[in-house]
């Protein structure tokens, strides 16, 4: 019973405080529409076609950013060409007395250019986005060490693609606050 009550006030002080932001114009990056259409940011993303990145490590960032801009289910003509060129790059930071590395870091840096699919092929904006994530070395398991770094150039590209999906995201609810004025 506690614990109801406890989420029930919580509920109360959300609600209050989403009351209170949207009367200065707040309001989710994500939202729909009044009518219940598509908000901005989701209909531009949906609309964005992305382009092949090169290496592995490429082909995860492509696919976490297909996810993205697919994930609000809007049928959507492709009227955007999303380009990106993207680096992991690793440096040892811990190291053992025998000079052998004990922990690598491994920093994604991405580079995009959104271009409108006219015949201009005008840029609309450009951007980067980074991520940072490490990885223990393992003594003797080159196995276990080619696995944890898939793992790790994988959680990269997540959070480049969370970044890139987020800059977009509010290039799009900007372009469409310009146009309401």
């Amino acid at each position: 019973m506690g614990q109801r009550l406890r989420m029930g006030r919580r509920g109360v002080v959300l609600a209050a405080a989403a009351a209170g932001l949207a009367g200065c114009g707040f309001h989710p990056l994500y939202a729909s529409n009044a009518d219940g259409t598509a908000g901005p940011a989701a209909a531009g993303l949906a609309a964005i076609n992305v382009g092949l990145i090169p290496e592995r490590s490429g082909q995860l960032l492509r696919q976490a950013l297909q996810e993205r801009f697919e994930r609000s289910g809007i049928s959507q003509a492709q009227r955007y060409d999303l380009n990106v060129s993207f680096n992991v790059a690793g440096a040892a930071i811990a190291i053992q007395p025998d000079s052998s590395n004990a922990y690598n870091r491994l920093v994604g840096t991405a580079s995009y250019q959104l271009i409108a699919q006219d015949p201009n092929r005008t840029v609309l904006t450009t951007g980067t986005a980074r991520a940072v994530d490490g990885l223990q070395v393992f003594d003797q398991q080159l196995f276990a060490m080619q696995l944890e770094t898939e793992a790790v150039t994988g959680r990269v590209a997540q959070a480049v693609a969370d970044e890139i999906t987020q800059q977009l995201a509010a290039y799009f609810e900007q372009q469409a606050a310009l146009a309401a004025r």
